[in-house]
């Protein structure tokens, strides 16, 4: 029995949030293909962290602007093309939703609370990201 071994591509990504009325919300959109609900992620530039990678995506694919906390607050794993992406997490305060961005045609985009959140997306440790961010920063 022989063993394919994957190819790794190391993503990073943000789990926007707005504090609004009292209460936490994230900003969960739909991604390009299958319009699964997903956080905004992508590629590491090369010449940029992982952080500032991750917050390029929040523009081009969320039309997100704000700040991105230094410290990793998980990793997930998700397939793509025969691939495994594994997606560094950090969150981004957000301080600017823009009307138009890169990928506005592409998208959609909804601010949810972290129960909904959970519910909506698919992959299991993304769900455990969401589900451990509310007594860690509030």
């Amino acid at each position: 029995m022989s063993l394919k071994t994957a190819v790794l591509v190391e993503q990073s990504g943000v789990i926007p949030y707005r504090i609004q009325y009292g209460e936490i919300e994230v900003m969960l959109i739909t991604s390009s293909a299958s319009k699964r609900w997903v956080i905004p992620k992508g590629l590491i530039e090369p010449d940029m962290t992982p952080q500032d990678s991750a917050a390029k995506e929040a523009w081009e694919e969320a039309g997100l602007l704000g700040k991105v906390f230094p410290d990793l607050l998980g990793i997930y794993e998700y397939q793509k093309s025969g691939c495994i992406c594994q997606v560094g997490v950090f969150l981004l305060q957000v301080q600017a939703v823009l009307e138009v961005w890169p990928e506005a045609t592409k998208r959609n985009r909804q601010w949810v609370s972290i129960p909904k959140a959970i519910k909506r997306v698919n992959e299991p440790d993304l769900k455990l990201i969401l589900a451990d961010l509310s007594p860690k920063f509030w």
